[in-house]
């Protein structure tokens, strides 16, 4: 292909000049020209008279009158003027037949209308094959805007069809295609065809693109009419067969929404509450009656009316009145009512300490929800429980957005409306068994309700409007501190509760559960008897809890088959004793933990803690001819078995000190063993137990029965600090344990046992493991050491 040899030939004019506003003139393209009396109108007619051709020319602001030649484009084309007639409007038409592009050097006078030009003709060779694609494409692109524009019919399509010429092509299609006047002068302003078609089809592109926008937005416009009109023809029909049959929905809303202005003009709300529901029952008039935003904001409203923004009950703080209910309500926990009659005492003698959040941790069935009643009854707050357990999604707590279909506000706003005050007391149940998904993590949201800073602007996702939760008392309830996020904890006060005792469970069943299901059942005081016998046998061989569900539900049961004994006519009143109890309940569910009558070698009363309470645990050493093996049976945990290994690396450390063979654990294998192996197992506190097992069982001397201990152990025989005391120095009181063995560290920790324990047990603290066999074993592990250098002092010959 040959390279494109341009020429330019130049011709001079002076000629007269009519400048046009918003009208850019194309060479061979006849066009009309509407105007007003002006500079522009004398010189047509002047050139229409005489036949003088004329520069037509486009000023480049058509706001502003033309005065130098800077106001008009330097391109322009000479036209020969066919006639100018006046129209019926009064404005003046030329037709014009424009002819040849020019370029503008200068005007000849102030009023623009006589010009200096001169011709350009630009002669372009080599470039036929480049200009029959150009021209192709050009076709291609105008043939795509006859689907968008109807105005492009097939005979303006079969005219352009038969322009052969690319120059001429571009100027058809500039003219009828492009709306914009700087990009028509654009390309009058290309001499050159071939540039001229590039510049073109860019413009077409960037048209298409717009018109193609413009068809979408008609059509979602007419879509959006139709349906506007199909909507307001079906509301009048709904309208009419109204009136016939007498029904006067409008009238209904126009009371319903006079209600709610009454409603909140009496109610007590803060003015940002009027102002925002004001602007709803506005927005809620306008809306038809029928319509789905219609219920959206009518909901709104209803929730926010019903939100106790001001509205609060009379708190009142007696301590002797709030002790007597507690003391009356619950049994035992004196620790846990102490520490609330404290909170109380500071708050009544500061009302504006608010914000402190307790959080009652304890096992099930040990009274953490009921405590949280009775200080709503105590201190005359409204009391609302929000259940927590298994809450998965953050819009449970903060609300949901109220543009969804079936939103609601958060359970905390539920909770305020259901209370109808903006002090009530709030108890959290079960706020470790709150989980986290993909829809967020509730704890989070838990976060802003029980900082003291943030939840005075508490905002639900729904009301939208500032809550203050300041003057609530919130009490959260848990079984298990584990899964509570660490932040959560931080807003907390933990307050523990332990296991009942047996005299506090008992005391509970007389007091309480007794009565309470007499009176469930219909039962008076002359027609039932429970033995005191009778409740302790349910609590020692009928239940194995912390709490007292369990014993409730067994009394229930003998509450129940009394009714149907006196219903049924068989007697008139029933008393359960030891013999008969099983004719109520069954036989027994759980075997009483009992220790060993005799002292064993390699047997030792070792003390668990389980969320149910304490249990004894009972752990077996034997050493048996082998080859070293080490062998743990029981269900027992990662953590029991490094437990194990521990203990028989420190009894390889003493073994000379224990007088027994220093390779034992080469030439025995050596089964440590802990019973109900289908229980799974674990936890640190078994070191010393093993370390007096494995002792016992190689010094072969008998550990004491009715002894127990608990602890860490360390590999050169330090007793570590362990948890859950109380618990397991009760499970050990009541299997008739006589002493028990604990960690030095646990030391401060005895004053937590329960009095009952202490009085019949005798606590021993020691620091080694050595201390520790020295208790429980009947005699003196290392004083078989002692006996051997005594006797191979005496014969010297036998010392090996």
């Amino acid at each position: 292909m040959n390279m494109a040899i341009t020429t330019e030939t130049i011709k001079k004019h002076t000629m007269p000049c009519a400048v046009l506003r918003r009208v850019v003139a194309f060479p061979g393209i006849p066009m009309t020209v509407d105007m007003d009396k002006g500079p522009a109108k004398r010189v047509l007619e002047t050139a229409a008279k005489e036949g003088t051709p004329v520069f037509l020319v486009c000023q480049k602001n058509p706001l502003e009158d033309v005065t130098d030649m800077d106001g008009v484009y330097s391109v322009g084309v000479i036209s020969k003027v066919k006639q100018v007639v006046k129209t019926q409007s009064g404005l003046f038409r030329a037709i014009i037949e424009p002819q040849m592009r020019a370029v503008l050097t200068g005007f000849d006078d102030e009023k623009l209308q006589t010009a200096h030009i001169f011709e350009k003709i630009v002669i372009e060779t080599g470039t036929e094959l480049r200009s029959r694609a150009l021209l192709r494409e050009i076709k291609s692109i105008i043939s795509e805007f006859t689907k968008y524009a109807p105005k492009f019919s097939k005979e303006f399509w079969l005219l352009f069809d038969t322009i052969r010429d690319l120059g001429q092509a571009c100027d058809f299609a500039a003219e009828n295609l492009l709306s914009d006047t700087e990009d028509k002068q654009k390309i009058l302003e290309e001499f050159s065809p071939c540039a001229r078609a590039e510049k073109l089809i860019n413009m077409l592109e960037a048209e298409k693109s717009v018109m193609e926008e413009r068809i979408h937005i008609k059509r979602e416009v007419d879509e959006r009419m139709k349906k506007n009109q199909r909507d307001y023809y079906l509301r009048e029909q709904l309208k009419v067969i109204r009136e016939e049959l007498e029904e006067d929905d409008e009238a209904f809303d126009d009371d319903e929404i006079g209600e709610y202005s009454e409603r909140l003009a009496k109610g007590n709300y803060p003015e940002y509450v009027k102002k925002a529901l004001n602007k709803e029952i506005k927005r809620l008039s306008r809306v038809p009656f029928d319509s789905a935003e219609n219920t959206v904001i009518r909901n709104y409203i209803e929730v926010c009316l019903d939100v106790p923004f001001s509205v609060s009950t009379e708190e009142r703080i007696d301590i002797p009145k709030v002790k007597k209910i507690l003391d009356d309500d619950h049994d035992g926990l004196e620790k846990v009512k102490d520490r609330i009659l404290e909170y109380l005492a500071a708050l009544k003698l500061n009302p504006d300490l608010r914000g402190q959040i307790i959080c009652l941790v304890g096992p099930p069935g040990t009274g953490k929800t009921s405590i949280a009643t009775s200080i709503a009854r105590a201190t005359n707050r409204k009391f609302v429980r929000v259940s927590l357990g298994g809450v998965h999604d953050e819009a449970e707590i903060r609300g949901h957005r109220k543009t969804y279909i079936g939103s609601m506000p958060g359970r905390i706003i539920g909770a305020l409306i259901e209370a109808k005050s903006n002090n009530p007391l709030i108890l959290l149940d079960e706020i470790d068994k709150m989980a986290s998904d993909m829809r967020g993590d509730p704890a989070s949201a838990m976060l802003e309700v029980l900082d003291r800073e943030q939840n005075k602007t508490f905002r639900d996702n729904f009301v939208e409007l500032p809550v203050d939760l300041s003057n609530c008392m919130f009490i959260a309830t848990a079984n298990s501190l584990d899964t509570v996020p660490r932040p959560l904890l931080d807003r907390m006060e933990i307050i523990e509760l332990h296991a009942y005792t047996r005299s506090e469970k008992f005391a509970i069943a007389r007091h309480h559960l007794i009565p309470k299901q007499m009176k469930k059942h219909g039962l008076l005081a002359r027609m039932f008897k429970m033995d005191d016998d009778c409740v302790y046998e349910l609590i020692d061989c009928y239940t194995r809890e912390a709490g007292v569900r369990t014993l409730e539900r067994h009394i229930e049961k003998c509450c129940r088959r009394a009714a149907k004994i006196i219903s049924c006519g068989e007697k008139k009143s029933v008393r359960i004793t030891l013999k008969n109890l099983t004719s109520f309940v069954g036989e027994q569910k759980m075997l009483r933990d009992r220790i060993s009558e005799n002292n064993e070698i390699g047997i030792v009363n070792g003390m668990a803690w389980t969320e149910l309470g304490g249990d004894l645990l009972r752990i077996e050493a034997v050493a048996l001819p082998g080859n070293g093996r080490l062998e743990l049976t029981g269900s027992l945990g990662d953590v029991m078995k490094e437990s194990a290994k521990a203990a028989i690396s420190y009894i390889r450390a003493i073994s000379g000190k224990l007088g027994i063979d220093e390779n034992f654990y080469k030439t025995n294998d050596i089964h440590i063993h802990v019973p109900e192996g289908a229980v799974p197992k674990d936890g640190p506190s078994a070191g010393v137990t093993m370390v007096t097992a494995l002792a016992s069982e190689l010094c072969k001397i008998p550990v004491r029965c009715d002894v127990a201990m608990t602890g860490e152990i360390t590999l050169h025989g330090k007793v570590m600090a362990i948890g859950g005391l109380r618990e397991k120095t009760m499970a050990a009181y009541l299997a008739g344990v006589k002493t028990i063995i604990i960690p030095k560290d646990n030391e401060s920790d005895i004053a937590e046992i329960v009095d009952e324990v202490k009085a019949a047990v005798e606590i021993r603290t020691v620091s080694t493991a050595a201390e520790a066999l020295e208790i429980a074993l009947e005699r003196s592990p290392f004083e078989r050491k002692r006996k051997k250098e005594e006797k191979y002092a005496q014969y010297p010959e036998c010392r090996p």
